[in-house]
Parts: structure tokens; C-alpha cells; sequence
């Protein structure tokens, strides 16, 4: 990446202060997600919007890009040092690198993009990151002979203010899965797997298939009829 504004402090103390949930810098994620994403960066800048100062990292998603396609992932430096990352859209990011990977390739995917990486967004080890009382998501289903289907979704929805009632400011990923094991078929064909999670909190199951991923060993799953789903 080159850029005049590369050496500013501002972006140096980004660098060196702004940290994944499970711990990984700005510079490892963006150098993971260019290897399996359609994630070109291109340069780094700060701009000033009122009291707060604003870092940005500029991308787009082919090499040779000659349209005006351009993104960028911003964050937002406060007067008393505090850094918020400001772009909705790159929120997986504090998950770490393979949940943003995950949520730009499932765009590249809904925007029918040619070469997504369908191989890294089916593979089920990369939701490990979802974690639940019973093990980890991706583990869980492998154990379960679960392959994953079309479409997949890593989000971050902030809440709405024009909707005070409904939750939000959470992550959330959205899976469909086919089971090789014996179940419902609307379980085991088509699966639907919600998980949400807040800021400091643990993932929380949201379909049906989910919470029973989240309570019973794999394998087990379909053993015994939920008293809500008669």
C-alpha cells in the first residue's frame, strides 16, 4: 500500500492501537482478507469532519480497476483518542479477519460477482469464530455432516433509531445448510442457522436449528421434539 498519508501518526496509532476481538491488528486482517476476498487496498488517508478525525483505508475489488469503484473502511478517532470503527459494512472485522472475509464475499456473491470465492464462504471451519455452550460453530457442523448452501451472511445491523422497539447494533450470521443425518427434512434440507451477538456478549441462538445446535451434542439434534415446534 502507498500513500503520502501512510506515515501520518494518526494513521501509525491506528495501526498500532485498534485491535480485533480475538486480539489480530488492522494490517494482519487486511493482509488476510486480500488473499481469499476480492479486497484490493489501495491507500491510506485521514480526513478531519468537525471535532473528530477520521481514518480511512481505500479498496476496491479488481487490480486492474478501471471503473470508479472505490470503498473504504473508516474509522473514526475521537478528540479524547477513542477509535470507533465507523463503516457499518466492515463491522465483522472486529470478529476478526475471516468474519469480514466471510461478509464481503457473501456481497460479491449477492452482487454476482464472477471468481467469489465460494470455496472459503462454504467452508465451515471459518465460522469458528461463532462459538457456542456445545463447541464451536464450524466444528459442530462437520461432526453433523453439514454442508453449507447458498446464501450465507456475516453482518453487523445497527439498530434503527426510527425503530426504537427492535433490537439491534448486533452481528449476525445467517447460514443454509444440508444435513446428511437423520432429522426433519426441514431441518436436515435447506436448514436455516441464525446466531446474534452484541457487544460483550456470547452468541446467542436465533432459529430453531440453531438453538439446537447450540444445546445438544451433533448427532443428537433431532432426538427429541421441542415442546414450540409441534
Amino acid at each position: 500500500m502507498s500513500n503520502t498519508s501512510n506515515d501520518s501518526p494518526l494513521v501509525e496509532r491506528l495501526k498500532s492501537t485498534w485491535r480485533a476481538q480475538d486480539g489480530e491488528t488492522i494490517e494482519q486482517i487486511i493482509s488476510n482478507v486480500s488473499k481469499v476476498a476480492q479486497f484490493v487496498p489501495q491507500m491510506w488517508g485521514v480526513a478531519e469532519l468537525g471535532e473528530n478525525d477520521f481514518v480511512f483505508v481505500s479498496w476496491t475489488r479488481h487490480r486492474n480497476n478501471n471503473s470508479d469503484e472505490q470503498y473504504a473502511i473508516t474509522w473514526k478517532i475521537a478528540p479524547d483518542g477513542t477509535i470507533e470503527l465507523a463503516s457499518t459494512y466492515a463491522k465483522p472485522m472486529e470478529l476478526g479477519w475471516r468474519a469480514l472475509a466471510l461478509s464481503l464475499i457473501a456481497r460479491e456473491v449477492a452482487d454476482g460477482e464472477r471468481d467469489a470465492n465460494l470455496r472459503f464462504l462454504h467452508d465451515p471451519t471459518n465460522f469458528n469464530f461463532v462459538t457456542t455452550s456445545q463447541g464451536r460453530l464450524g466444528d459442530l457442523l462437520r461432526q453433523g455432516s453439514c454442508t453449507i448452501v447458498e446464501p450465507v451472511g456475516v453482518d453487523y445491523l445497527p439498530k434503527r433509531d426510527d425503530k426504537p422497539t427492535e433490537k439491534g447494533d448486533v452481528w449476525r450470521v445467517l447460514l443454509v445448510v444440508n444435513c446428511n443425518i437423520q432429522g426433519p427434512r426441514y431441518f436436515t434440507h435447506n436448514g436455516v442457522i441464525i446466531f446474534e451477538k452484541s457487544e460483550g456478549q456470547d452468541w446467542e441462538p436465533q432459529s430453531s436449528l440453531a438453538k439446537r445446535i447450540a444445546k445438544f451434542r451433533p448427532g443428537s439434534w433431532f432426538q427429541r421434539t421441542e415442546p414450540n415446534e409441534e
